[in-house]
């Protein structure tokens, strides 16, 4: 009984010191875009704003963050739709299927997690320039896609190999071929792995910064990472205004992972042990 007391208080206790390292930071972000600049500069570790000001919000919109927040919903919600599309379709040949690439296809899907991004982006950015397709949003696709491929598949690939063949047996008895077998059979039952791939590039691509630096130059095409690098001066920084644009940044991310994260866990687990 103390043995159990004693654990149960030891488990309470990290989950209380884990929200508070979590949650005070996204807190303070939250307090500071509700300052003004000069109270921030008077009490910058202050938690609760002594007066609470949304001019910083007002700020933001006017230095254009509705127009990156608009062309980074565009281009992460197209890319996370076209991974998921196009990894469920290479996952069920590779899981369901016999064939002799069947092996090698997969582990080189695999091997694309081992890629550095970095290393590709001389060859994207001459890519990009010979297609016609610098300085658009059309230029992100391609890389987004490309690099949220293959940890997809691997996630799809696992997750699929966990359902029951009886359910496939029992649709060819009735005639469905591939394509029924596909739509109607497993797509449904990849729920909580496509939620993770989901959550899981959407974080990526709602944050990703390098590509975007590299293949857009003009201001009405930016994203919302590119676009927050205006609130830096030159000799100073609009912290509360910045906090303002990262709390506004945030929100997509929080719903999203608040609307698929009882599947998150299924998900990532899918494939690890075997029946």
């Amino acid at each position: 009984m103390i043995t159990s007391l004693i654990k149960r208080t030891s488990l309470y206790v990290m989950v209380v010191i884990l929200l508070i390292f979590t949650g005070y930071p996204f807190l303070y972000m939250v307090s500071t875009s509700l300052k003004s600049m000069n109270e921030f500069f008077v009490n910058p570790f202050q938690v609760i704003p002594e007066s609470f000001t949304f001019q910083n919000y007002v700020a933001v919109f006017d230095m254009g963050l509705t127009t990156y927040f608009v062309n980074s919903l565009l281009i992460t919600v197209s890319a996370v739709i076209l991974v998921v599309f196009v990894a469920s379709l290479a996952s069920y040949p590779l899981s369901r299927m016999r064939f002799k690439l069947n092996r090698p296809l997969f582990l080189l899907f695999v091997a694309g997690m081992m890629l550095p991004i970095h290393a590709t982006l001389i060859p994207i950015f001459v890519l990009t320039q010979n297609m016609g397709l610098y300085d658009t949003l059309f230029a992100l696709l391609g890389p987004y896609i490309a690099f949220s491929l293959p940890i997809s598949i691997f996630i799809l690939t696992q997750f699929m190999q966990e359902i029951p063949k009886e359910l496939e047996e029992a649709a060819q008895m009735d005639g469905a071929n591939h394509w029924k077998l596909f739509w109607k059979i497993m797509f449904p039952n990849l729920a909580p792995a496509i939620a993770t791939i989901v959550i899981y590039n959407f974080v990526f691509l709602w944050t990703e910064f390098i590509f975007a630096l590299i293949l857009i130059s003009s201001p009405g095409n930016m994203t919302l990472p590119l676009g927050l690098q205006n609130f830096y001066g030159e000799f100073s920084v609009n912290v509360p205004g910045l906090m303002a644009a990262l709390t506004l940044a945030s929100i997509p991310v929080i719903v999203v992972f608040l609307l698929a994260q009882e599947k998150v866990v299924k998900g990532l687990t899918g494939g690890a042990v075997k029946g």
